[in-house]
């Protein structure tokens, strides 16, 4: 798993992606990209974009088949992610609830991303609060 870009075979053992995505929950938004290929595939222009992911509290992580554990593997081919061998490529949002808000069968521009998470309802509460 690449997580915002940090490097892999670091030595840091994440946790499960199900550990993971329940310790984000009520806190934070999660974007799960899954590729085939390289992880520069899935992450596309993304990782210029570090200000619009901070503002919306976006974390992405990023899984490629090689580095896709057998557990992440079995929890991402289940409901709601429903990855089949088939997929060359995948990402999924998650929102602050925990629920997938949306399913990508190809990489998103950051823009056509950062759009649809200002359109719902929770971002559009947060941007009205004072800062």
């Amino acid at each position: 798993m690449t997580w915002l870009g940090a490097l892999e075979n670091t030595g840091f053992q994440p946790s499960s992606l199900k550990n993971t995505l329940a310790e984000k929950r009520d806190h934070r938004r999660v974007l799960v990209l899954f590729s085939r290929g390289d992880a520069q595939t899935a992450w596309g222009t993304l990782q210029t974009e570090k200000t619009g992911l901070a503002e919306r509290d976006l974390d992405v992580l990023v899984f490629t088949d090689a580095n896709l554990s057998d557990s992440d593997r079995r929890f991402l081919t289940q409901n709601p992610f429903k990855l089949a061998p088939s997929d060359e490529f995948k990402g999924w949002l998650i929102g602050k609830d925990g629920g997938v808000k949306r399913t990508f069968v190809k990489p998103i521009n950051p823009n056509e991303l950062f759009r649809l998470i200002d359109s719902m309802p929770m971002r559009q509460a947060e941007m009205r609060k004072p800062q």
